[in-house]
Parts: structure tokens; C-alpha cells; sequence
């Protein structure tokens, strides 16, 4: 397969971030893996994709990887399976593994349907073979209707703890759930945290009640949490705690996900949540105002970072299973410091190693984005943290209701569909679902995640690198920047010196409309002063 114009993030050849994955050292990460049978929920989101690009690359001996899909969009699951290999996320895997498809088989299942409407041949199969589950799936919409993220994002974790309970062979279940789960207390521990609800009582109510009334509920039932995804994210946290007692089970939780360092590919990102979004919608002129203050910490962490995090958090579960196994009594499990009733949790979080504020956030931003303009840019840069509320609105409708109303009248006057003034609702409403959290800062811990980082052997943190100690985010933004560009946009780099024409162009253009409007608001002022005295 040539490889030729599918890594476009990088310059001078240079294709990879980090080596190809060497299968011939040793790494005890790789052989926990081997011969291994792996359940994989939410394989066509970003994190799961990875999840099983790393595993099938990095891991080529697996034995099998079963991946729970649904129909989706009138696509059938077949039609689905396809696409979770298409892109350049998946070239380094087609080359480091040619047979990849016959280590991956589908399983039917829907994580919004009860026993997450798996077949009972299938569950058999799972029961039978099935080594590790790594459970990605969930509903990432902040504002999704309440009993909708409950049965995803509760019921579902029931579910599967329930058909893990009864696997014969299970070395590890890893829940992938988010930092953001406890955001109702500022220090937040790799530790349980009680909900304003159990999960059985919240699966109780949003059965219970119709529609209308739930809806209506629904604030009071969130209490101090600011949307269902975190809710519902800290509820299953808390099922977890008490229904997978003597289960290999462990919780990683990552902040906000952002491009990868370096695989599947530098810069790889799919999707605008969280800070891709506010940083690429300011980058093309979209976005001028989000209501943060630039001096709290941006919690953010690399995709790939993610992914070795967890799929090492798996390796230590198997490990203390075993080591859990062989205990003989319990002085020895005392001496071992094993205890079975220990769920790890894992807060994959940058802040206690390489903090980065909002500040330096939209200063590297303004730094990288400006080298590789692109054609898509509608305006110039003119983004602003503004931590007052009230700036925050006047700006709001200033730079973004204002200009919306003025080219969808132009639209309509030359005969063109208005959109400006519907995409703008939608920007600023996913602003205010980021602005929560740039307006409040929390203090994170990740002594697990450091120490099993120390327990690794240097070939493991090689292959599997998410050490945030010292981190150079500066090298990191040249690729987001451009991974946002090529991989977000569909532009590739060399159309950069299309896209510096088009910059020069708006940038000129605006500075121009602002001398405009001081001149025009200069007569105003003068022609009040005369009126006036």
C-alpha cells in the first residue's frame, strides 16, 4: 500500500511520530494479549476506533476482537464495519497487519436496548471465549434527553457487568467513563464519588415517567451536575462500585480528548468536541467570543495517550487477577497488599504533570494556525476569553448574531438559502456547554496512572507512551493545528498558499470594516457632541 499523501500532518517525510511497532521485543503489555479474545462496545466512535487500530497493530498475535455494532442512519451493520477501517487512521494498521479482518468479527448489539440486545447465541459465545471487555460505548451528547443516556449510559454498564459476571475466562473489564464524572466537587481523586442518585432508582424513574414529565424533572434530578452525559457518566461510576465486586474491573477516566501525539497518525482527530472545536471554529473566523477565564487550567489529554493508558490499565487488572488467583490465604493477600474489593480508577488527566491554561491554549493556537492557513477560513481571526458573562452576551450578539442576520439578508437578496443564523444558534450553544467548564477549574490527582507509568518496563513505554511529565505542547499544537486542517476541514497542506491568499485577503478586509466603523462611530460622536452643546 502506498503511503504517499495519507500522512499530510508531517513535512520532509517524515510519516511516523513514533516507530513502527517492533512485535519482536519484549513487551509484557503485547503478551497479555496474546491468544486473547477481546469485546470492544462503541468501535465506530474516536476512542474505540483507536482502540482497536493499537490492538490490532501493537498486538498482532490477539486471537480475536469482537466489536458490539448496531444499524445507525439507515446503514446497515455490515456498512458499518466497513467504514470503522476507512481513512488514514487505519493506513498504519493495514500495513503493519495486512490480515487484520480475520482477527475482527461482529457481534449484534445495541447498548440503548435491555441486555444491550444481544442475542443469547452471541452472549453464549461472549460467556464462552470472551478475555477482556473494554467498554467505550456511550451517548457523548451533552444535552441528550435524559432516559436516553440513562439506558445508554447506566443500563447498559448493568448489563454487561451482569454477562461478565458469567465469562469464564475474564482477565479484565475496562470502563471507559470520563474526569469530568464528579465535576460537582473541585478535587477530584482517582476514587468513587456519591451521586445524586442510584442507579437503580434512576433506571426506575426514567422508565416510569413519560416524556413530558421527565423532561420537566430533569434539572432537579441533575442537581449540581450540568448535563446529562457527566451525570449519568458519575451514576454508572457508582453501579460499578457496588455491582462489580470480585470482578477484574477498573475505570479509566480521561479529561477532555483531544488529536493524537503520534498514532495512528500525528494530529489524528475526527470529530469537533470540546477544545477542537473552540480551537479550529476560532482558527476560520467562526468563533469570536467563549464565555472562560484564560487563566484556569484547560484540562485536555492526547487520544493516543488515552488508549495506552487504558489498554495498560487492562494489563494491570490481569496482573493483580492473577497474582488475586494465586493467593493462597489471607496472610499472603494482606502481604501482597491485594484486596479484592479494590476497583482502580485511572484519571488520565495532563494538569498534576503538564498544565496548560486556557491562556496558553489560545496563544498556541494563535501562534501554529496562522502558518497553514486554509481556503475554508470565513473571516479573520478575532477570538476572545471573556470571563465576565454579561461582555461575554454583548459579544455574542455583536460578532456573531449580527453577521449571521446580515449574510443570510444578503443570502436571501441573491436568491441563496440563509444557513448563518441556524449554525450560529448551534455554535453558541455548544459554547455554552464548553463554557462550563472554561469558567471553572478543578483540582485533579493521578497517582495511579503515574505509578503504573513507573511499573512499566521501558519497552512498554515505548509501545504504550502516556507520561504528560514534561510534555512539549508547543510541538504538540504544530500537529493539532495542522491535524484539524487536513483530517477536520479535508484540507490538505498543499493547498496552504491558496489558503495565505485567502488570509491576507480577510485580514485586510477586516481591519478595514474596523477603521469603518471607528470613523462612522467617530461622526456619531461628533454630530452628538454638536447636537448636544
Amino acid at each position: 500500500m502506498s503511503m504517499e499523501g495519507i500522512y499530510p500532518v508531517r513535512e520532509g517525510g517524515d510519516i511516523f511520530a513514533s516507530d513502527m511497532v517492533n512485535v519482536e521485543a519484549a513487551s509484557e503489555i503485547v503478551d497479555i494479549y496474546e491468544d486473547a479474545t477481546i469485546l470492544i462496545t462503541g468501535s465506530t466512535g474516536y476512542l474505540g476506533k483507536m482502540f482497536l487500530e493499537k490492538l490490532l497493530r501493537a498486538c498482532p498475535k490477539v486471537k480475536k476482537i469482537y466489536l458490539l455494532l448496531r444499524p445507525k442512519k439507515g446503514k446497515e451493520i455490515a456498512k458499518r464495519f466497513e467504514e470503522i477501517f476507512e481513512g488514514p487512521s487505519m493506513v498504519p494498521l493495514k500495513i503493519a497487519n495486512p490480515k487484520y479482518l480475520e482477527k475482527v468479527a461482529i457481534i449484534n448489539g445495541d447498548c440503548s436496548l435491555p441486555e444491550v440486545g444481544i442475542e443469547d447465541q452471541d452472549k453464549q459465545k461472549i460467556i464462552e471465549e470472551v478475555n477482556f471487555v473494554i467498554h467505550c460505548a456511550a451517548t457523548v451528547r451533552f444535552d441528550e434527553k435524559l432516559k436516553i443516556a440513562a439506558r445508554i449510559n447506566v443500563r447498559a454498564v448493568s448489563d454487561l457487568l451482569k454477562i461478565a459476571r458469567q465469562m469464564k475466562h475474564l482477565k479484565g473489564f475496562l470502563h471507559v467513563s470520563t474526569a469530568y464524572s464528579n465535576c460537582h466537587v473541585k478535587t477530584i481523586d482517582e476514587s468513587f464519588y456519591k451521586p445524586g442518585i442510584s442507579a437503580n432508582h434512576l433506571l426506575e424513574i426514567v422508565e416510569m415517567l413519560d416524556e413530558e414529565i421527565l423532561e420537566n424533572v430533569t434539572p432537579g434530578l441533575l442537581g449540581k451536575w450540568p448535563n446529562s452525559y457527566v451525570f449519568t457518566k458519575c451514576v454508572a461510576e457508582d453501579l460499578i462500585k457496588h455491582e462489580s465486586r470480585n470482578l477484574p474491573v477498573a475505570v479509566l477516566r480521561p479529561s477532555i480528548v483531544i488529536a493524537s501525539v503520534s498514532e495512528p497518525v500525528a494530529g489524528w482527530i475526527d470529530n469537533f468536541y470540546g477544545a477542537t472545536g473552540v480551537f479550529l471554529g476560532a482558527a476560520i473566523g467562526l468563533l469570536r467570543s467563549l464565555n472562560g477565564d484564560k487563566k484556569n487550567v484547560a484540562e485536555m489529554i492526547p487520544a493516543d495517550y488515552v488508549i495506552n493508558a487504558g489498554l495498560a490499565a487492562l494489563w494491570e487488572t490481569a496482573c493483580n487477577k492473577a497474582l488475586n488467583d494465586n493467593v493462597e490465604s489471607n496472610e499472603a493477600e494482606a502481604e501482597n497488599g491485594n484486596k479484592n474489593d479494590e476497583i482502580p480508577i485511572y484519571n488520565v488527566v495532563s494538569s498534576p504533570e503538564s498544565p496548560i491554561t486556557w491562556d496558553l491554549f489560545t496563544k498556541l493556537g494563535e501562534t501554529h494556525a496562522p502558518k497553514i492557513p486554509s481556503d475554508f477560513q470565513v473571516w479573520h481571526y478575532c477570538f476572545a476569553l471573556r470571563p465576565n458573562r454579561i461582555h461575554h452576551l454583548i459579544a455574542v450578539f455583536l460578532l456573531h448574531t449580527v453577521p449571521a442576520y446580515l449574510v443570510d439578508f444578503l443570502c436571501y437578496c441573491v436568491g441563496k438559502k440563509p444557513m448563518m443564523v441556524k449554525g450560529y444558534e448551534k455554535i453558541n450553544k455548544f459554547m455554552e456547554v464548553v463554557g462550563y467548564f472554561a469558567l471553572r477549574e478543578w483540582k485533579f490527582y493521578n497517582k495511579n496512572v503515574q505509578k503504573l507509568w513507573q511499573k512499566m518496563s521501558q519497552e512498554d513505554r515505548r509501545l504504550f507512551q502516556f507520561s504528560m511529565n514534561n510534555f512539549d505542547w508547543d510541538n504538540y499544537f504544530h500537529y493539532y493545528s495542522r491535524g484539524m486542517r487536513v483530517y477536520l476541514l479535508k484540507d490538505p497542506l498543499d493547498t496552504i498558499p491558496k489558503g495565505r491568499i485567502k488570509y491576507w485577503k480577510l485580514f485586510f478586509g477586516h481591519y478595514t470594516l474596523i477603521a469603518i466603523l471607528l470613523f462612522l462611530f467617530y461622526k456619531f460622536l461628533s454630530v452628538l457632541w454638536s447636537f448636544l452643546f
